[in-house]
């Protein structure tokens, strides 16, 4: 796979108009101007920048990550350095809207290169990108604009606080605008969790616990083509729980059911809930019911 360590040598490559500065890129197109396409198709690729772009696309499928995304108007994406990208020859790229491209050492010695590590939206699949709506496209626009001034005046040396202070404001606003859509998403929120749940369902009853143990929340989030983060992120907003402890949760819930049967030990409980050692189911057993799995076992049991 193709890999391109300066933001020049990756708009060489995709065919776009050189930047003004070698770490920086802004494109900004309205009012009738266009922005520059890139080229038609690309096999899989990755560089060391950051990209933040809003409705590129409007047809055609671009890969990112593991995901197909699906864009529409006033659609934001963040994509992180080293993320996979690939697109076709069917993609079509609408002529407004814009693309700032930055590589990751542009922030290198600013707070913001500690705090970006912290916005979850860079770690979330393209599916999963943050829907605007008409009020915060104009807010986001407003300060990509300010940005667009500082790029193509004359830079001195407050020229780079002064974008990054402007980034760091657009980052700030886009999580703001996220946690609206974790609010505002409460149905899909709901079906997340019935999928996680359903999928640990069948997972149990194929009896892959006892044959591969627990599953990762990564391999959860593979099988519900979510990120992890994201997953994790839209669970945590609604139901006030990580993705691991609905997980802890449900094998908390399956080990009842099955402690309940006189003829299996807890060692053999532990490891048909798919822990390798039962020491550690039952202190975490122990730690969300309150009582040992023994003592559960005998206050429980049937008559």
């Amino acid at each position: 796979m193709q890999h391109f360590k300066t933001l020049t040598a990756y708009f060489n490559y995709i065919q776009l108009p050189q930047p003004e500065h070698p770490m920086l890129s802004v494109l900004f197109a309205k009012e009738g101007h266009f922005l520059p396409c890139p080229k038609e198709s690309s096999p899989p690729i990755t560089n060391d920048c950051y990209s933040i772009s809003l409705k590129k696309i409007v047809k055609g499928n671009l890969n990112y990550g593991r995901t197909k995304y699906d864009f529409t108007n006033g659609t934001l994406i963040f994509i992180a350095p080293r993320q996979v990208l690939q697109w076709d020859s069917r993609v079509v790229f609408k002529q407004e809207g814009f693309s700032i491209n930055f590589h990751e050492d542009f922030l290198k010695g600013t707070e913001l290169a500690k705090q970006i590590k912290k916005y979850g939206f860079f770690s979330y699949t393209v599916n999963e990108a943050l829907h605007l709506s008409p009020k915060e496209e104009r807010q986001i626009e407003s300060i990509v604009e300010n940005i667009e001034i500082e790029y193509f005046n004359n830079q001195d040396k407050f020229s780079k606080d002064i974008i990054i202070s402007q980034l760091s404001t657009l980052l700030r606003y886009a999580n703001r605008f996220y946690e609206r859509q974790f609010l505002n998403r409460k149905e899909y929120s709901n079906n997340l969790l019935e999928k996680f749940n359903k999928y640990l369902d069948t997972y149990f009853e194929l009896g892959q616990l006892q044959e591969k143990g627990i599953p990762s929340i990564d391999e959860i989030a593979q099988k519900m083509s979510v990120s992890q983060r994201y997953l994790s992120d839209t669970l945590k907003k609604e139901t006030g729980k990580t993705t691991t402890e609905h997980l802890q949760l449900y094998l908390i819930d399956e080990a009842k059911n099955i402690l309940l049967n006189p003829n299996k030990s807890i060692s053999e409980v532990a490891y048909e809930l798919g822990f390798e050692y039962p020491q550690y189911f039952s202190r975490l057993f122990k730690k969300k019911v309150g009582l040992s799995p023994s003592v559960y076992r005998e206050k429980y049991k049937m008559n």
